[in-house]
Formats: structure tokens, sequence, C-alpha cells
């Protein structure tokens, strides 16, 4: 069984950066694909980002040139990088992994999940 483990949420003000990250019980992220996806209140959940087995990474528009998703298959980890974050960024965050590397932003298209890392972004 896989766990998922996110890490480096918190409150941070608007502008600032926080890094996550996501580290995995076992060799998965080398090859599988990893995404990170939010959730804010009332609202369903989003992709945020994701990287694939051949280390391509996408981003949603609204987090391209401020986030930056990367994996280090040494430490079993998945990080993103959050710069000039927004109140809009205020979410909870979570990585997930499937058994396929391919590209994708559905969240149905991941089999693990983490349980979450509260991120809140003030004005």
């Amino acid at each position: 069984q896989v766990q998922l483990v996110e890490s480096g949420g918190g409150l941070v003000q608007a502008g600032g950066s926080l890094r996550l990250s996501c580290a995995a019980s076992g060799s998965i992220f080398s090859s599988n694909r990893v995404g990170w996806f939010r959730q804010s209140p009332g609202k369903e959940r989003e992709f945020v980002a994701a990287i694939t087995r051949n280390i391509n990474t996408y981003y949603t528009d609204s987090v391209k040139a401020r986030f930056t998703i990367s994996r280090d298959n040494s430490k079993n980890t998945v990080y993103l990088q959050m710069n000039s974050l927004k109140p809009e960024d205020t979410a909870v965050y979570y990585c997930a992994a499937s058994r396929i590397g391919g590209y994708s932003p559905r969240w149905e298209d991941y089999d693990y999940w983490g349980q979450g890392t509260q991120v809140t972004v003030s004005s």
C-alpha cells in the first residue's frame, strides 16, 4: 500500500513563498505521475500541477510562472515550490500519485492520495 504524506503548509502573507513536500512510502514516483491538487471550502478539487514519469511538468494557468513542481526520486519526494502567493491560493493542498506515468489533470485518474496540508495566504 502506497502512502503519501504532505508537509510544508502554513500561513504566509501575500507575495510570500512556501514549499510543499510529498513523501511516498515506496518508490512510486520514479515510474508514475504525481500531481498536486487543491480544494477550498465550497469549491471543487482543482488541478494545480503534475510531473510525469518522463519529468514533463504541467500547471494550471493560474499558477504558471509562480509554482514549480519537481521530483527527487532518491528521496521518493515530490515538491511544489510556491512563490508570489495570492489570497486566492488559500486551500488544502493534496498530493496524488497514479499507477501509470502519463499526464492527466483529472483527479479521478490518480490512485493514491495524501491527507492534505493547509495553505493560507493573508492579504
